[in-house]
């Protein structure tokens, strides 16, 4: 019908019919694409007619085509080419509203697609127009004919227009935003804002929000342009029924206050602040407790000093709001809710709880920083514009004491901020007796409340300066101090709770706390005065050992106000006049004392001397009453001799009995570098700087329980596996026979498995080549025994142990190597435990993609390995042997040939176990290879001369396994290429001694010239790779001149002879020398 039509005008109902047919019929777009494509060159035809009723229906059609995906797919390169221009066009000079919605809907399709927008976005205003239009040259045209629409009277328009602002913005903001913002967009849809329509409202909404992503959006004064705006159209929104525009305002609100620049004042009109106060007050109040949330963070947003420091500040309007807002939190707030887990237990009110814990948070930071900020502020102070004799409610001063009002019920931690920016003696003392009460009140929330005061790193240094201000200063923060070490007392101290050490300590600072009139110089000096020797007054030392409770409390909040230097030297002091007075302090003070000492370690001088102090520790009855589970601690016992050889073994005995396991390994699992590792276990550099813990550390396993031998073994694991630098196998081994000799007394210890581990990894650390002595053989009798009596299935034992076996045969002498290969032939319950670990190897499925080595393929791995070790050397030693492996060779083939996404590792361990049997022409006394046939398993029979010559081989066999070895080749593993070329030169000696013809004609298939040219893949620096060489030896030495002729030989050496022989590595050096050794017979 449309090639029939005489005019377009006539072939408006054609597109109309199609347009409602699309509508209509979900597949029939599909099918106009699929088979009609022609259809879109009179589309193209009609949208260039002079007549928007023609364009409206041909642009209807158009979306339903771009609808639809097969549409989309088909029709990208259409619109890029030929569409996109011309619908810009279209759609800019679009008259009817009729074309305009068509347009519309069309477009907002297309955005739908990454793809599309970029097109649109970057599709330049043709310079004819641009040239003619009062617009900055070469703008967007997209940007313009949207803002056009918002021109329009028409909500239904603007809302479509604001809707596609948004649908562009949504694939990326940083990228497209500037385009509307250089058109000036954003003031007309601000403007926009002053309507009734909530559709509108709304996508005005999401453009805006999407648009103060951009820095360019606030550069530009849009904000300042339409905050009045916006706040004006929140005050309206509050009347509508729709909690949703309520929640999009307050976010767009908050996003504007948030991130406008400091340097470009937002509300330049106070009674347009006022009204923002107004509109946020409203909105906490408001019974959705969504809405009260984006009101909240509104609030915190606003409180800015930069928003409000335009004299005169709208105090009374600030208190109303910050008071309106923490009473809302406090009506949300679950009453009794003292932790996380009390809190998961209420159910439905755990919402009201976070709703609570975000205002709280948001609103604390905020009114403290801008309580601070305005301090600082002369005309925030002066509030300008008040007569000089009257009083006004509008000045710092009562907002301050507002602050100070809601200090007892939720602005706590807003107070503290405030006070550390402007201390004030007597807005200290209401505050810290305001704190001081809150332990009283609340006693089930004390923990939790010291643990906030954890986050103010100057409390103790402000309280210190404080002490001697004035009596009731002194006594409030006394009193204060008092409960807070308490508290802190009990909640680190929860695994030795004792209820006479805590009131004894309790008696000491009630005492002791208001009479420590002192500076800090003044204290530290105190602890260096020798008492009265008849005097029978205590307070002497009981204001030392309140000190000295003080700074331990205070350092373990990590607030250090005494250099370490000097906190050694009275320290020191302390412990030496101690002694010679044989007046020991309580375990408390001792504790307190051990910790600061090894806090300042790193400072301290003449240690020797403390060193002689720290002897009365020998006198305590458990050194668990002064031991604090603390990093500095530990390297304070362990980094020196003195103290280590006396309390090493007790002090690392409580160190695992206090550390968790469980988290330990899923730290040391989570960090990566030795450092991070480091700063997660600190025993780890201890144990690097001073190997002897190593002997400690074993003795534990074999003294202390289970759980903390498991947390050794684990430390010991860690160790040897990110420090390979450090030889200690000579230390360890001796060691390791017994502890293994008494775990496999327990025949369910489950540390057995870890202790294996690290025997293989002491094992793989031994440096060269040496003998082994009784104890080698001892532990290889062990492990090989304990491999018999394990299944498969328990591949927590066998890896490690397989892996021992093994490393013990390959890192000895020959002569020591031949006696450990009869052992383990002599051991028939290995044989065969190692002949079911190779048959799972076709029993056991493998992931489709093997991204890392799984325990069983590792499992797999060390057994092929073993059992291609134990082959050799049988076959070398000619060693007796008492059990035979009987592998199916079909099976070893098939696990070469149809991988099946096997992992590296395994599929170089079968290899190298093709490799050592094809070497031994499949004759072992070891191993026998048999082949079953389909029909069952009797031996196959040769079926051809060829096959009779290669037997147990056949020629598909060869054939088939050529080919899959080049394959791994591609794949260009290092270690899995070694192994390849290494078994295609076995394979090929083995063909050449049986039939010659077969070998030259392996040897000679022209894929192999494809793989070689593969290999190199254009770089001739590979050709100095060790298995390149290697491989183009083999085919020099098989007459392969279709593989490698002479005059690639020619290139070869050129590129050989310039380059650098003697910084070649040796593995290169020695197959380069083979290689020219060919070519030389050639």
């Amino acid at each position: 019908q449309l090639c029939k039509a005489t005019t377009r005008r006539g072939s408006l109902p054609t597109f109309t019919l199609l347009g409602k047919l699309a509508d209509a019929v979900p597949v029939f777009a599909d099918i106009l694409v699929v088979e009609h494509s022609n259809l879109v060159d009179h589309l193209l035809v009609g949208l260039m007619y002079p007549n928007e009723g023609v364009k409206a229906a041909i642009c209807y059609l158009y979306g339903k085509l771009y609808s639809s995906p097969v549409g989309t797919e088909k029709l990208s390169a259409h619109f890029e080419e030929r569409l996109c221009g011309l619908f810009l066009n279209t759609f800019g000079h679009a008259q009817t509203k009729e074309l305009q919605i068509n347009c519309l809907g069309l477009l907002k399709e297309l955005l739908k697609s990454d793809r599309f927008v970029s097109i649109l976005m970057n599709n330049p205003k043709p310079e004819e127009e641009s040239e003619n239009s009062d617009l900055l040259e070469g703008e967007n045209p997209l940007p313009l004919i949207l803002k056009k629409l918002l021109l329009t009277r028409d909500e239904m328009l603007q809302a479509a227009s604001s809707h596609c602002m948004a649908a562009v913005l949504v694939h990326s903001p940083s990228r497209y935003a500037p385009a509307f913002i250089h058109a000036d967009v954003p003031e007309f849809l601000f403007e926009c804002l002053m309507c009734n329509s909530e559709i509108l409202i709304w996508s005005v909404y999401c453009s805006l929000l999407l648009l103060t992503e951009e820095r360019l959006f606030f550069s530009k004064c849009h904000t300042v342009y339409g905050i009045e705006s916006l706040v004006r159209s929140l005050q309206n929104v509050l009347h509508l029924n729709n909690v949703e525009l309520h929640k999009q305002g307050l976010l767009l609100f908050t996003e504007i206050v948030k991130r406008q620049p400091v340097e470009i004042k937002l509300f330049t009109n106070r009674g347009i602040c006022i009204d923002a106060i107004d509109v946020l007050m409203k909105t906490v109040d408001c019974p959705v407790l969504e809405v009260v949330l984006e009101a909240v963070k509104a609030v915190a947003a606003f409180l800015r000093k930069d928003h409000l420091s335009s004299p005169p500040v709208p105090y009374e309007n600030l208190q109303k709001l910050l008071e309106a807002v923490l009473k809302r939190c406090v009506d949300l707030s679950p009453p009794h809710c003292s932790n996380k887990h009390e809190v998961k237990l209420l159910g439905n009110k755990t919402k009201l709880l976070v709703i609570s814990d975000v205002s709280l948070s948001s609103g604390t930071c905020c009114v403290c920083r801008l309580a601070v900020e305005l301090q600082s502020d002369p005309m925030a102070q002066e509030n300008a514009f008040t007569a000089p004799c009257s009083e006004s409610k509008e000045t710092l001063s009562n907002f301050s004491e507002f602050l100070l009002r809601i200090c007892d019920s939720l602005c706590i931690p807003m107070v503290m901020n405030y006070l550390e920016r402007a201390v004030s003696s007597s807005v200290m003392e209401v505050f810290i007796s305001a704190l001081n009460t809150l332990f009283t009140v609340v006693p089930n929330m004390r923990d939790k409340f010291s643990k906030k005061l954890e986050g103010v790193s100057s409390l103790f240094t402000v309280f210190s300066a404080l002490l001697y201000s004035n009596p009731a200063l002194n006594q409030a923060c006394s009193s204060f101090l008092c409960n807070l070490c308490l508290s802190l007392y009990s909640a680190t101290e929860k695994e030795r709770t004792c209820s006479q050490e805590e009131q004894e300590m309790s008696e000491l600072l009630q005492k002791s706390l208001p009479q420590l009139n002192y500076t800090i110089a003044e204290s530290l000096l105190l602890l260096a005065e020798n008492p009265e020797p008849l005097s029978l007054d205590q307070s002497l030392c009981n204001h030392q050992h309140c000190f000295i409770l003080l700074l331990y409390f205070a350092y373990t909040l990590g607030d250090r106000f005494v250099p370490e230097a000097e906190l050694f030297l009275a320290i020191r002091n302390f412990l030496l006049l101690a002694q010679d007075h044989r007046d020991w302090p309580p375990t408390y003070v001792l504790r307190a004392v051990l910790y600061l000492l090894a806090v300042c370690q790193d400072k301290g001088k003449a240690l020797d001397s403390v060193f002689s102090a720290l002897l009365i520790l020998d006198n305590l009855p458990d050194l668990s009453l002064v031991y604090i589970h603390c990093p500095l601690l530990l390297k304070f016992f362990l980094h020196y001799p003195e103290l280590m050889g006396r309390f090493g073994h007790q002090v690392l005995q409580l160190w695992f009995s206090w550390e968790d396991c469980n988290r330990v390994e899923t730290e040391e699992a989570a960090f990566g570098t030795s450092d991070q590792l480091n700063n997660t276990n600190p025993l780890l550099p201890i144990l690097k700087s001073n190997s002897s813990i190593l002997l400690i550390l074993l003795d534990l396993v074999c003294s202390s329980s289970v759980e903390v031998a498991q947390k050794v073994l684990v430390a010991l694991r860690t160790f040897l596996e990110k420090n390979e630098d450090v030889f200690v196998c000579d230390l360890l081994r001796n060691q390791f026979l017994q502890i293994l000799q008494q775990l496999l007394v327990e025949s369910t210890n489950r540390n057995l498995p870890i202790l294996l581990s690290l025997l293989f990894l002491v094992q793989l650390r031994s440096k060269g080549m040496r003998e082994l002595d009784s104890t080698d053989f001892k532990l290889l009798h062990q492990v090989s025994n304990l491999c018999g009596k394990c299944r498969p299935k328990d591949i927590d034992l066998l890896q490690p142990s397989l892996n021992f076996l093994y490393c013990s045969l390959h890192q000895t002498t020959p002569c020591s190597q031949q006696r450990a290969v009869a052992v383990l032939l002599s051991n028939v319950s290995l044989l065969e435990l190692l002949q079911k670990v190779l048959e799972c190897t076709w029993m056991w499925s493998f992931p489709s993609e093997p991204t890392y080595l799984s325990s069983e393929d590792a499992l797999l791995s060390s057994g092929w390995l073993l059992a291609a070790s134990l082959l050799i050397y049988q076959h070398r030693y000619n060693t007796e042997v008492h059990q035979t492996l009987s592998l199916d060779l079909r099976q070893v083939l098939n696990a070469i040939i149809f991988r099946n996404k096997k992992p590296v590792l395994l599929l170089v361990s079968i290899v190298q176990f093709l490799r050592a049997i094809l070497r031994q022409n499949f004759s072992s006394l070891l191993v026998t290879i048999v082949q079953n046939t389909a029909q069952g398993a009797t031996q196959s029979q040769p079926s051809s001369l060829e096959d009779a010559a290669l037997h147990p081989l056949t020629t598909q066999q060869v054939f088939s396994l050529v080919v899959s070895l080049q394959n791994l080749l591609v794949h260009k593993d290092l270690l899995l290429s070694q192994a390849v070329v290494a078994c295609l030169e076995t394979l090929l000696e083995y063909l050449y001694v049986r039939n010659q013809d077969v070998a030259l004609h392996v040897a000679s298939q022209p894929w192999h010239r494809f793989l070689l040219l593969t290999l190199l893949n254009g770089s001739q620096k590979s050709i100095l790779q060790p298995e390149i060489l290697r491989l183009m030896t083999l085919f020099l030495k098989y007459q392969s001149s279709n593989i490698i002729s002479q005059k690639e030989i020619g290139q070869i050496l050129q590129e050989v002879a310039e380059a650098n022989l003697l910084e070649l590595p040796e593995a290169t050096s020695q197959a380069l020398h083979l290689f020219l050794c060919q070519v030389r017979k050639q």
